[in-house]
């Protein structure tokens, strides 16, 4: 466990924090498991989903708002590489990002899939040595998990996590249980398919469904 997650700070400024540290030791050009971004382009997507209000328009607005996404994420990254970071270190600001009970529902997801996204298209194992990081995460999956697969057609999914439970996140007749741990899981069910250390168990039809499927928000 890090010594932050020790004096009990905010799980999702950890993340940050050591994400902004990884910016910085890997420079601009990193690749990470965003398709076509590298780490500059991740840095100027989480500025602008925390400081531009027509962020959430550009981010969930599919293809109507593609143009729109594409001018903010120009003008962010014309910041420059270290002042995006700079930025990202200092915090979000406070509505609704700090607000006590929607903070880690807003952030952790976010700045958790992203840290791995460039941990491990460099080269970074997974995390073992955090069971904070994997409560947090399997209590966040029970509240969000209904949502990031609702992209499965014609079978059910199922999560179980050795030693914190298991869920079923979409009933389906066709039901494919992924085994993991919760960070495994979390990454699996917001479509880091490649890198997700889990089991996935069912039969060929909900296989098949599952992995035609988009995850993810």
């Amino acid at each position: 466990m890090s010594d932050n997650a020790a004096a009990g700070e905010p799980l999702d400024a950890i993340e940050r924090e050591q994400l902004c540290d990884l910016f910085l030791d890997l420079g601009p050009d990193a690749p990470t498991l965003c398709e076509g971004w590298a780490t500059l382009d991740l840095a100027a997507h989480l500025v602008m989903r925390e400081r531009d209000p027509r962020s959430g328009l550009a981010i969930l607005g599919g293809e109507r708002f593609a143009g729109l996404e594409q001018r903010l994420m120009t003008k962010a990254r014309a910041q420059g590489y270290e002042k995006l970071v700079e930025r990202l270190r200092s915090g979000p600001p406070p509505v609704p990002w700090r607000v006590p009970g929607l903070r880690t529902f807003l952030n952790l997801t976010e700045w958790y899939v992203h840290h791995e996204d460039v941990r491990r298209a460099n080269g970074q194992p997974p995390r073992t040595d955090r069971p904070d990081l994997d409560r947090a995460l399997w209590d966040l999956l029970g509240r969000t998990g209904r949502m990031v697969v609702r992209g499965i057609d014609g079978a059910g999914l199922a999560v179980e996590a050795p030693g914190h439970g298991h869920r079923t996140l979409k009933k389906g007749e066709h039901l494919v249980t992924v085994t993991g741990g919760p960070q495994e899981l979390l990454l699996f069910a917001h479509g880091r398919r490649s890198v997700a250390q889990v089991e996935l168990a069912g039969d060929d039809a909900g296989l098949a469904a599952v992995a035609a499927a988009k995850l993810g928000v």
